[in-house]
C-alpha cells in the first residue's frame, strides 16, 4: 500500500492560516447579513430596557437557530455565525490531527486526538 505524501510544516502552517481566516471571514460575512436582516426587520422599534428579556426557547438549540437562520431571521442568522466562530477553531484541531497523521507524527496526533475528543464532549455534553 502505498503511503500519501508527508505535508511539510510550511504547508500545514499556510493551510492552518487559512482555514482560519475563511472560518473568521464566513462568520463575519452571515453575522453582517443577520445584522442587515435584524435592523431591517426591527430598527425602528424602540428597545425595552426596563424587563430583561432572556434568549428565545428557538434559539437555545442548534436546530432552532439552523431553521431560524434558514427563514433568513436575522437573530437566527447572527447566532449562526457565532456557531462558525465558535466551531473555526475546532476545525483547526481537526485538521492538524490529520497534519499529523499524515506526518506519522504519533505523539501530537495522541495529543491532538485528545484534544478534539475534550472539545467534542465539552460541546456535546450540553445536549440531552
Amino acid at each position: 500500500m502505498k503511503r500519501p505524501p508527508t505535508w511539510s510544516d510550511e504547508q500545514i502552517e499556510a493551510s492552518l492560516g487559512r482555514l482560519l481566516q475563511l472560518g473568521v471571514a464566513i462568520a463575519a460575512a452571515i453575522v453582517t447579513a443577520g445584522g442587515a436582516f435584524y435592523l431591517l426587520r426591527h430598527g425602528r422599534q424602540p428597545p425595552d430596557y426596563a424587563q430583561f428579556h432572556g434568549v428565545p426557547v428557538e434559539f437555545r438549540t442548534v436546530t432552532g437557530i439552523l431553521r431560524s437562520a434558514t427563514a433568513f431571521g436575522g437573530r437566527g442568522l447572527i447566532e449562526l455565525g457565532l456557531l462558525v466562530l465558535i466551531a473555526t477553531p475546532v476545525a483547526r484541531v481537526a485538521f492538524s490531527l490529520v497534519a499529523f497523521i499524515r506526518q506519522s507524527d504519533r505523539l501530537y496526533a495522541w495529543i491532538t486526538a485528545t484534544v478534539l475528543a475534550l472539545l467534542a464532549y465539552s460541546v456535546l455534553g450540553g445536549i440531552r
